[in-house]
């Protein structure tokens, strides 16, 4: 089979059942942007901030050390429970300390007045660490239709209880006509807990999604293999490592900018207003999930064929031109997409081309890491990532406070672009790939110069709406075109020569 057409059908898979449960989470950005003014969606985009690192923290790379150690083990059931054992004793120890220190806690992060949100999102953090190991063994298993339905389970379950919480509740309390009815609602909502139902609706879901993860508990023999235990964890504790450095480049843009923003007044505001125009790269987040999903499995089966590299710059061509494509969409067609959010959170679509960028430079480093990942230098992943941990951390203290969110999604830009610009050079040098670079930056570039023409050239020829659109999508059918033709060229060439 065409090495491009098994790695699109492998996209194609992995984006149905994985990213479908993404794509449902996003739905309720929406709901969210409509319902909270801005200061409020910014305490949900910190708190979530801070889950994805305790998530790394709480794992501690278990899930990672469980595939590698079922690889060769005799008995997997004992690293199957060693990790389990290990997960819960680790879980049970952090929700002790959480409970121990909630007001030190709670005070230190900006939330004393709410110590119960830290309660609510320990809880779910320890139920997520301790099914990590379930899930993987799913995945280890091959059962792949259980593995999605329990977790669409889990997003289903969060998508019906924030309905439940946010507009059925509300609904009733206001147009209840049976005092009983009335009486159950006032019993079970509280409207003055406000944005606290976004936590309490994700603990529900996942204990709903415990609840179908019990039957993996079944049949096993609860062993603890202490020396089988430590291997794992020297194994696991670098991965963890390197997962919290990567979590910086990927989220401390929303932990620093309440604390680094000069009008503290309107940092939560300004922190709501930039998550959830974050929200709106939802196209390109989706597409690079997918693509990494299937990629990597792709790349390790052709690493031993006679063409192998070829193929890995002509993906990287491709991809590039996908993404540039998504990039034209979007900010072709704002006008609509902005609307998946509430026009509260409109004065940050300022942000939205940037973050694009940023992503479309995360992409290309995915693509440019195969070459540690299949010369067996894994260590220069960690290097990488610590490079733009310093890089975003450096530049989130020097450009938020000058230019607010702004200056955090810069930094998202500037850290992506040098960790991918670091990436090549060292792998040219250990592991050279013929990249065609003129190409893939002359995609970039003609995108860059057909947004720059739609936002500067376009309104100046013409303020009607209509138009704008015609003119737009005449733009972006300037890119396909122009794309189709130089490869089908080159495709042309090859089969000549």
């Amino acid at each position: 089979m065409n090495p491009f057409r098994q790695l699109a059908r492998q996209v194609a898979v992995y984006g149905v059942s994985s990213i479908l449960g993404r794509l449902l989470n996003y739905l309720l950005v929406p709901l969210y942007t409509r319902v909270f003014i801005p200061e409020e969606y910014g305490v949900v985009t910190e708190l979530y901030a801070y889950i994805s690192f305790f998530v790394i923290i709480l794992t501690y790379g278990m899930e990672t050390a469980f595939f590698r150690f079922t690889e060769s083990a005799e008995n997997k059931d004992k690293v199957y429970s060693s990790s389990l054992l290990s997960l819960a004793g680790s879980s049970v120890l952090f929700l002790f300390f959480v409970f121990i220190f909630l007001h030190p806690i709670s005070g230190a992060i900006g939330y004393s007045q709410h110590p119960e949100y830290i309660i609510w999102f320990a809880w779910i953090l320890a139920l997520d660490a301790f099914s990590a190991i379930p899930f993987a063994r799913l995945r280890r298993q091959n059962k792949a239709r259980r593995f999605t339905l329990v977790k669409l389970v889990n997003i289903s379950s969060n998508i019906l209880f924030n309905l439940f919480f946010l507009l059925l509740c509300p609904y009733l309390q206001r147009t209840a006509g049976s005092p009983v009815l009335l009486q159950i609602i006032d019993y079970v909502y509280t409207p003055s807990v406000g944005v606290g139902y976004v936590f309490i609706s994700n603990l529900l879901a996942s204990a709903v999604t415990m609840l179908f993860l019990v039957p993996e508990f079944r049949g096993i023999k609860w062993q603890f293999d202490t020396a089988l235990w430590k291997r794992m964890l020297l194994y696991a504790l670098p991965l963890m490592l390197a997962g919290l450095a990567g979590m910086v480049n990927e989220t401390m843009d929303r932990l620093l900018l309440k604390h680094l923003l000069p009008d503290k007044s309107s940092a939560m505001e300004q922190l709501g207003i930039y998550g959830a125009n974050y929200k709106l790269s939802i196209i390109m987040t989706l597409f690079i999930q997918s693509f990494r999903f299937a990629a990597e499995p792709f790349f390790f089966s052709h690493s031993s064929k006679e063409n192998a590299k070829q193929t890995y710059a002509d993906i990287m061509k491709y991809f590039v031109i996908i993404c540039s494509f998504i990039f034209l969409f979007i900010m072709m067609y704002m006008e609509f997409i902005k609307y998946f959010i509430g026009e509260k959170f409109h004065s940050g679509l300022t942000v939205v081309p940037v973050l694009l960028l940023a992503n479309i430079a995360l992409g290309i480093f995915f693509n440019l890491s195969i070459w540690f990942k299949l010369s067996g230098q894994t260590g220069f992943g960690a290097y990488l990532a610590v490079l733009g941990a310093v890089i975003t951390l450096a530049l989130n203290y020097l450009w938020i406070p000058v230019m607010g969110y702004m200056g955090a999604a810069w930094a998202t830009l500037v850290c992506y672009a040098s960790m991918a610009v670091a990436c090549y050079f060292t792998g040219q040098r250990y592991y050279p790939v013929p990249y065609d670079l003129k190409r893939i930056l002359g995609y970039l570039l003609l995108a860059l110069v057909l947004f720059v023409a739609s936002r500067k050239i376009i309104p100046r020829m013409s303020s009607d709406f209509t138009v704008s659109i015609l003119l737009n999508t005449l733009l972006l059918a300037i890119f396909i075109a122009t794309a189709w033709q130089i490869e089908k060229k080159r495709e042309n060439k090859e089969i000549i020569s």
